[in-house]
């Protein structure tokens, strides 16, 4: 159970929510939404106790599980299968039984006797923890969000940032905590385990709190909504489920502005009569009377809510380049004995658009990194033709420079900006005043992708390889990136879960992984584009 009392939070110097309070207790299911930058994630991050709010307490009882948008945590070098039977403390007990399990091998009559009393205690302590069905729960969970049984004996350094976030999924989901913490748990996740994790959630019976831009799953979930005002700086709490929470905000919302309209109309009559009277000294008390109620007929009425802000977003006008203006010829990439891909060729011609199609580990984002100079090949090479100026999107934002500022961050993307220049495109992506000053590695998953969709834009790419580009983005955050990814004039590599990212792509090849084929797109493809 979670207990929040009378919190205040800031980012900075600004303002996020004041006076807040609110209870969640087991069978709540959470909707916790609200435009980018509202606070969703510092609210979240507050809840799991990784945060402090600027007034206020937080009170827990039970176990929280907390799956952050960025879960780049724990030894890279710990096999990611003992990362996530780490949450109910097995990880040890799994590595000394396999320890023994060797010793047990050995010619030495007394290496051997001393193996079989250390697999003795080991497993006690593992059948104390829930026994080998623990362990065949925590592989089942993991095959259930796509993560193979190679992947599982891989250490977590190989894997890639959408893997290992699914294994921290797994870990927070098989910890059994009783409150989860989820933000934005479908990012990363095929269709599939998309589905799973829907069914999961809804027999949770403890309580949850989940970020997400999945209707869906909200739908299927969800049986309160906090909704974070970021102009009013308050949280309102609907005690019902997604639907019936947006008739309810469109219901509210109408009646506010047929009150208001009502109420100026009156306000107006008032204000007319009282400045035609205060011409006369007689009547001049009376008048300041009538204004006095004018105003306070509108002031008593709740605020009409405000139109959210949404990023500007246009990528930019492509520096001039040759016809091919990058090559790519016989790429192959291992991770030790596990070969991701292998021969792969690659020729992007000025203004072509490719979507980069296969299953989870496929090696997507490992070619988007390959192709950007950021990872080096095994076999082959990367050729940038005549005037090729790259643009890269990153999904776990690894351009971002985490200890700089969100201003130093988009300079060095655009070194020609004036500082007035830099903060005028920072400000078109909501980034105001003491904001501009933030380090990046505060910012929320919205905010990182607004930050770094907002140093694309000032880099002139010809060439954009975008990785995911609408994850942690509210619905018209995502509308203003598919605009301008159909509006670029440039050329376009893409990689996607977002069926609406390739519709707006409009693609005329696709590369298939891990085979590294190549054909012309076809409606055909679309259908692979969730599952992928």
């Amino acid at each position: 159970m979670i207990t929040a009392q009378h919190l205040e939070v800031r980012a900075g110097a600004r303002l996020l929510m004041a006076d807040v309070s609110f209870r969640v207790a087991a069978g709540d299911k959470v909707g916790l939404v609200g435009r980018n930058g509202a606070g969703k994630t510092t609210l979240t991050r507050i809840l799991a106790g990784e945060g402090q709010p600027a007034d206020g307490h937080v009170h827990t009882t039970g176990e929280v599980g907390y799956l952050p948008q960025d879960p780049r945590i724990g030894d890279p070098e710990v096999l990611a299968l003992n990362r996530i039977l780490s949450a109910r403390g097995l990880d040890d007990v799994v590595r000394r039984l396999r320890d023994a399990e060797v010793g047990m091998t050995s010619d030495d009559p007394d290496q051997r006797e001393r193996a079989m009393k250390r697999w003795s205690r080991a497993d006690a302590e593992l059948h104390a923890g829930g026994g080998y069905a623990a362990e065949s729960e925590a592989m089942q969970m993991a095959h259930a969000l796509g993560i193979e049984d190679r992947l599982l004996a891989q250490p977590l350094r190989t894997l890639s940032g959408g893997q290992r976030r699914r294994v921290e999924l797994a870990r927070i989901l098989f910890s059994g905590a009783e409150t989860l913490l989820l933000d934005e748990p479908t990012n990363h996740l095929d269709a599939d385990s998309i589905v799973w994790l829907r069914d999961f959630l809804k027999a949770h019976s403890g309580g949850l709190i989940v970020i997400s831009h999945d209707n869906d799953l909200l739908g299927a979930t969800v049986n309160r909504v906090l909704h974070l005002d970021a102009n009013r700086a308050e949280i309102d709490v609907y005690n019902m489920g997604w639907k019936q929470y947006l008739l309810q905000r469109e219901t509210d919302e109408k009646r506010r502005k047929r009150e208001r309209a009502n109420a100026e109309t009156k306000a107006k009559i008032l204000t007319d009569q009282a400045n035609k009277m205060r011409a006369k000294a007689t009547k001049a008390s009376a008048a300041q009377s009538m204004l006095k109620r004018a105003e306070k007929m509108v002031a008593g009425l709740d605020a009409e809510r405000q139109a959210d802000k949404v990023a500007r977003i246009k990528f930019p006008a492509p520096a001039p380049c040759g016809r091919t203006p990058l090559t790519a010829a016989e790429l192959s990439k291992s991770y030790g004995s596990l070969e991701v891909f292998t021969d792969v060729d690659l020729a992007i011609d000025k203004g072509s658009r490719v979507v980069i199609l296969g299953l989870n580990g496929a090696g997507k984002t490992t070619m988007l990194r390959i192709l950007a100079g950021v990872d080096s090949p095994d076999t082959g090479q990367v050729v940038p033709g005549h005037g090729l100026k790259l643009g890269y999107y990153a999904q776990e934002h690894e351009t971002l420079d985490t200890d700089r500022t969100v201003l130093e961050n988009l300079q060095s993307s655009a070194p020609q900006l004036t500082d007035t220049e830099a903060r005028s495109v920072l400000g078109s992506f909501l980034f105001s005043g003491d904001d501009a000053h933030k380090p990046a590695g505060v910012l929320s998953g919205g905010e990182k992708t607004r930050l770094a969709l907002a140093s694309l834009v000032v880099s002139s790419a010809n060439v954009l390889l975008l990785d995911e580009p609408t994850n942690n983005l509210d619905p018209a955050s995502r509308e203003e990136v598919l605009a301008a990814i159909r509006e670029y004039a440039g050329a376009i590599i893409l990689v996607t879960h977002d069926e609406g990212a390739v519709r707006a792509l409009h693609p005329d090849r696709v590369l298939l992984l891990p085979d590294g084929d190549e054909d012309l797109w076809s409606d055909d493809y679309a259908d692979l584009v969730s599952l992928a």
